[in-house]
């Protein structure tokens, strides 16, 4: 009988380092390198050609998404939506953008380490459950946002690499909200 259990503990150890290496073996490690621009690409007869664009400064809407956990990230990551990343797609990966919610002017800065959103319309990014629930935006699902791409500290970044959020960043002022609340609803959205 000892030896039978002894055999049934040494099958289930073998089988859980098994599964384990599999698990992990299969995602790039977090870093920020290579930063990785990628060739075009299309989805459902959209092209997508990926650009560093440093100056990139846009009005839209940010959705969210959780529900794909564990899965690898364009980037080969793995994902983990409790982290504050997001997807774009055409900006680098990775890279990190400030993202404000014109609702309430929160600020927060995202690591964009996927591709996405895939639709038509004017959502331009993606954001995590982590990243949602930082800006205050989880329970609507969809928001309008400013996207800007931002060159963090090094500090900032190893809190997101590690999945911890950036440092907090003071809200816009309501005059500005408002500017660029005009702004969204003149670009017809």
């Amino acid at each position: 009988m000892r030896g039978f259990q002894a055999t049934r503990i040494g099958s289930v150890a073998v089988a859980v380092l098994m599964l384990s290496a599999c698990g992990g073996g299969n995602f790039r490690p977090v870093s920020d390198m290579p930063v990785r621009i990628g060739q075009p690409y299309q989805i459902r007869g959209t092209t997508y050609v990926p650009a560093a664009d440093p100056r990139y400064d846009v009005l839209g809407y940010a959705s969210w998404y959780g529900n794909e956990s564990g899965n690898r990230t364009a980037n080969g990551e793995r994902f983990r939506p409790g982290w504050i990343t997001a997807a774009h797609t055409t900006l680098p990966l990775p890279s990190y953008v400030e993202v404000t919610a014109l609702d309430t002017g929160r600020r927060i800065i995202v690591r964009v380490n996927d591709r996405g959103p895939f639709v038509r319309g004017p959502r331009i990014i993606d954001l995590s459950r982590g990243a949602a629930e930082m800006l205050g935006m989880k329970a609507q699902g969809q928001a309008p946002v400013r996207v800007r791409a931002v060159e963090p500290p090094e500090k900032d970044r190893k809190r997101l690499r590690e999945g911890r959020p950036a440092r907090d960043l003071s809200p816009v002022g309501e005059r500005v909200l408002q500017n660029l609340r005009a702004q969204l609803s003149g670009a017809g959205f």
